[in-house]
């Protein structure tokens, strides 16, 4: 198992996902949730539930049905969580409680066994980086991943996407906590889907009308201090120049 508390890996290459556990009693009715975003543009949502159960197994089976879902795919993967004792246990202690035959140092038996059975083995010869998130903190993965974990444990049956991500709805490297920008983030998504009308480059003080992005592109590449934007109307092609001084 190769591990790390950080995210190093190539962000070209990547497998994202957020996982989330809950339950009503702790022990009680509980619920998981994960979104899987791939590098091929796809984002899918999975859930379920389980009538008496903790948070802990609700957390750890989140990471579980993510790998499941992931299959036999071997990008590098990327799991944001807000369970340190998810983290902790695969990346501190597991090796340890194997070792020492499940028994921790308090000569007590290792909770949830079956489940970090399973999970070693998941993640055996994979690529995992582990970043531990704030819960309830407005970050959007954790957020969404959270809403289907509590809908599940609510016993709702929560929507599920399983779809394109330039479509999500979900910004999954959203990774703030501060509303503003992800409110300018959100604002920046949704220009990004909309229509062209032209792209506009400025190097070298030249200002330049490209009809497609491959156009533009091409000129923009590899050279720096340039500034480039897609404009969707007339209207805003002449902002963008007034914002550019041309």
């Amino acid at each position: 198992m190769r591990c790390g508390s950080i995210y190093n890996v190539d962000k070209k290459n990547k497998i994202i996902i957020y996982t989330d556990g809950s339950s009503f009693g702790n022990p009680g009715p509980g619920g998981w949730g994960a979104l899987v975003v791939y590098p091929d543009d796809r984002a899918v949502e999975i859930g379920g539930s389980e009538k008496h159960t903790t948070n802990n197994r609700m957390e750890l089976t989140a990471v579980i049905e993510a790998l499941r879902e992931v299959g036999e795919r071997r990008e590098n993967i990327i799991f944001y969580t807000d369970s340190a004792y998810v983290i902790n246990g695969i990346t501190k202690w597991i090796e340890g409680w194997v070792t020492n035959g499940w028994i921790k140092r308090d000569k007590m038996s290792v909770l949830n066994r079956d489940l970090w059975e399973k999970l070693l083995l998941l993640t055996a010869d994979r690529m995992i980086a582990w970043k531990h998130v704030s819960g309830h903190a407005g970050m959007a993965g954790n957020e969404r991943a959270d809403e289907i974990a509590t809908a599940f444990a609510e016993g709702k049956q929560a929507k599920l996407y399983r779809g394109s991500y330039s479509d999500y709805h979900v910004d999954v490297e959203d990774f703030s906590y501060d509303e503003r920008k992800r409110s300018a983030r959100v604002a920046t998504r949704a220009r990004r889907k909309k229509k062209a009308y032209s792209y506009l480059s400025l190097i070298d003080g030249k200002f330049m009308r490209h009809k497609t992005w491959a156009e533009c592109e091409a000129c923009v590449k590899g050279k720096k201090g340039v500034q480039y934007k897609k404009a969707l109307s007339a209207e805003d092609e002449k902002a963008i120049q007034v914002s550019w001084g041309v």
